[in-house]
């Protein structure tokens, strides 16, 4: 059940940029080709999606008002949405920080915030949906940047999307506190990226 909505912005439910988000903007400058059109899905604040709207087409989702609402004064092209849901076309660049942390029924706070952190028991629930669902706006070499955590079980990121049919590879990482962040670029089977685990 999602949090009720009184249409009255609050910044404190609103994820603000950190390592993780400053970790995928440098993975997505170095990715973004010219001509790209990019999908941000989950963008918060509209950092990632600001810093990148100057190099290519983009539109970013995401399922909280307050965030949508923060984005929009970035300047950036944003629908309210769930993950994808109800975007038509094909991108060729999908970037996604996920909500990754393990989080039990007894930590939830059941407020708006709570959609950029909880990731499930394990970490895992909202990027396994992403990895059954990308696909439908995923153009045919298209390529999705994912960050993902040590706390979430990277090997275990890696087997949901060779399970989908995806290459997998990092292409980012960095130790941060007592977690490693990594960023992976997946592409469709097809597009031939061997699977490598490190750089």
């Amino acid at each position: 059940m999602k949090p009720d909505w009184n249409g009255i912005y609050d910044p404190e439910q609103v994820y603000c940029p950190e390592a993780d988000t400053y970790l995928l903007l440098e993975a997505a400058l170095k990715e973004i080709r010219p001509g790209d059109r990019v999908l941000e899905i989950g963008t918060g604040s509209g950092y990632i999606a600001a810093g990148l709207k100057e190099l290519a087409d983009i539109i970013a989702t995401d399922i909280n008002p307050h965030a949508v609402y923060a984005a929009k004064q970035k300047g950036v092209e944003v629908v309210r949405s769930d993950l994808a849901n109800g975007l038509r076309g094909l991108f060729d660049l999908v970037i996604f920080n996920p909500p990754y942390l393990p989080t039990c029924d007894e930590e939830k706070i059941d407020d708006w915030l709570e959609y950029a952190l909880d990731g499930g028991m394990d970490g895992r629930v909202v990027i396994e949906r992403f990895a059954k669902e990308v696909g439908r706006v995923l153009a045919p070499k298209g390529r999705v940047l994912l960050l993902i955590s040590s706390l979430t079980g990277i090997d275990a990121i890696f087997d949901i999307f060779e399970g989908a049919g995806y290459g997998v590879k990092i292409v980012e990482r960095r130790q941060v506190f007592d977690e490693e962040l990594v960023v992976i670029r997946c592409r469709g089977a097809h597009q031939s990226e061997k699977n490598m685990k490190i750089i």
